[in-house]
C-alpha cells in the first residue's frame, strides 16, 4: 500500500482509465471502437497531468510576488489544453480515415480490411 499512498485520487483514477483504453484497443477489431480507446487514452493522459499538482494551490494570477514558492505552474495546464485541441484533430482525422476505409470496403474490422485490401493487390 506504500506506493498508493504517493498517488491521489485522479492519478489512481487516470491510470485505470488509461488501462481500460488499452484494453479496448487489445480487444476489439472494430475500427471506431479503437478510435474510442485511444480518445479514452487521451482523456486519461490528460486527467493525470492535471491532477498531478504536487500541492501548490495558488493560481498564478491570483498569489502574492512575495511569497512565489507556492505558486502553482501554469504550463502543465497550457500544455493539456494543447493535448486536447490536438486530440480532437487526430479523433477527426481518423473517423475520416474511417469513414473513407468503410466506403471503400464495406467493413468496420480491422482484419477483413486488411484482407480485401491484399486482395486487390
Amino acid at each position: 500500500m506504500g506506493i498508493i499512498n504517493n498517488f491521489n485520487i485522479g492519478e489512481i483514477a487516470a491510470i485505470i482509465i488509461f488501462f481500460i483504453g488499452v484494453y479496448g484497443i487489445i480487444a476489439r477489431r472494430n475500427i471506431v471502437k479503437s478510435v474510442i480507446s485511444i480518445g479514452i487514452m487521451e482523456t486519461a493522459i490528460i486527467l493525470y497531468f492535471v491532477s498531478s499538482n504536487k500541492g501548490y494551490e495558488k493560481a498564478p494570477i491570483a498569489a502574492d510576488t512575495v511569497n512565489s514558492a507556492h505558486i502553482a505552474d501554469p504550463m502543465p495546464q497550457a500544455l493539456m489544453i494543447t493535448a486536447i485541441v490536438i486530440g480532437v484533430g487526430i479523433t477527426a482525422i481518423a473517423l475520416t480515415m474511417f469513414i473513407n476505409l468503410y466506403h471503400k470496403y464495406g467493413t468496420t474490422n480491422w482484419k477483413k480490411a486488411r484482407n480485401l485490401r491484399d486482395k486487390e493487390l
